[in-house]
């Protein structure tokens, strides 16, 4: 009688420790799946750091180009891992990744420099889906883009930029601006004030929200001398982008943009009702201290730290 009575809490016993052991089976091919995913992406960013030195250091065209080349290859190859989204790439400094504040998806934008001293930009959207990749390469069409103020496009016709920040405005229809330096020629810069939302979810660059200064625009292209720097950043505390008003140093060179440069005088932004107004003659007493950090030449930050390095050398 009493081995019926324990029969029971053998069987009991027992399949409790199947499911246990199932369980840790479980938990260690987990671990191991994962310990083998972020191995796999380890190695595609050792590659990208190495191919995105010599894109952009290289002093040959040609291999600028066919690094860039095979950076593409070796990123889609790295986005492709499951849950790639959630790697940083942090030590692919050739290039910028911004995640957008809410998550939804990130950018990752770079630049290679032409053989003329012109600019071509790359990018990629990429989707947070949990999973799978889902992503829309950013195809640069700057050249082609007669009125990139007027114009709204798709990732196919993108107004090329390397992206340094993004602020989510919540209108009635979501969308998020970018804030990004384009590098244009041997003797001008740009920057630009670009506007991404969604539409059937597939991205939409530019949007009619920038009111004043003469016209509304889809978004904001500033030009200037390439020996000069510009201002131009978010202050989220006053819904306000700020920026350098550049200028001519004679009126006679008003038609010749790759003359202007900062004036001491400051303008911008000012989100209101899901819409930007335009604003001129600002106070930059009055901004907070805090501010983004502005996107750096990659080339001209490896000039600056081999500088360092041999003052530090000789000293």
């Amino acid at each position: 009688m009493d081995d019926i009575n324990i029969l029971p809490v053998v069987i009991k016993n027992s399949l409790l420790t199947i499911i246990f052991l199932f369980l840790c089976c479980h938990c260690f091919a987990q671990h191991s799946d994962e310990s083998s995913r972020l191995k796999q992406l380890h190695i595609y960013e050792d590659s990208l750091v190495d191919l995105g030195k010599k894109f952009i250091n290289d002093d040959n065209d040609l291999e600028r180009k066919n690094a860039n080349y095979v950076f593409i290859k070796t990123l889609v190859s790295a986005l492709k891992v499951p849950n790639s989204f959630l790697y940083p790439f942090d030590s692919v400094k050739s290039i910028s990744i911004l995640n957008s504040p809410d998550n939804r998806f990130r950018i990752l934008s770079w630049h290679i420099v032409n053989e003329d001293g012109s600019y071509r930009f790359y990018g990629t959207i990429q989707i947070n889906t949990g999973g799978n990749l889902q992503m829309y390469p950013l195809e640069d069409y700057s050249p082609i883009l007669k009125n990139p103020e007027d114009s709204v496009t798709d990732n196919r016709k993108w107004y090329g930029a390397q992206y340094y920040k993004i602020i989510p405005v919540y209108s009635p229809e979501l969308y998020y601006v970018l804030i990004g330096w384009k590098g244009n020629t041997i003797k001008s810069t740009k920057k630009v004030i670009d506007v991404l939302s969604f539409k059937n979810n597939k991205p939409v660059l530019g949007l009619p929200v920038f009111d004043g200064n003469g016209k509304t625009r889809k978004r904001v292209v500033f030009e200037y001398t390439r020996q000069a720097s510009m201002l131009l950043r978010y202050v989220p505390e006053q819904n306000l982008i700020v920026f350098d008003h550049l200028s001519p140093p004679d009126p006679k060179l008003k038609t010749q943009h790759d003359t202007y440069g900062p004036d001491m005088s400051y303008d911008g932004y000012r989100l209101k009702n899901g819409r930007w107004q335009y604003v001129q003659d600002l106070d930059m007493r009055n901004m907070p201290d805090s501010h983004d950090e502005e996107y750096n030449d990659p080339k001209k930050q490896a000039e600056i730290d081999k500088a360092t390095a041999k003052k530090e050398a000789e000293n």
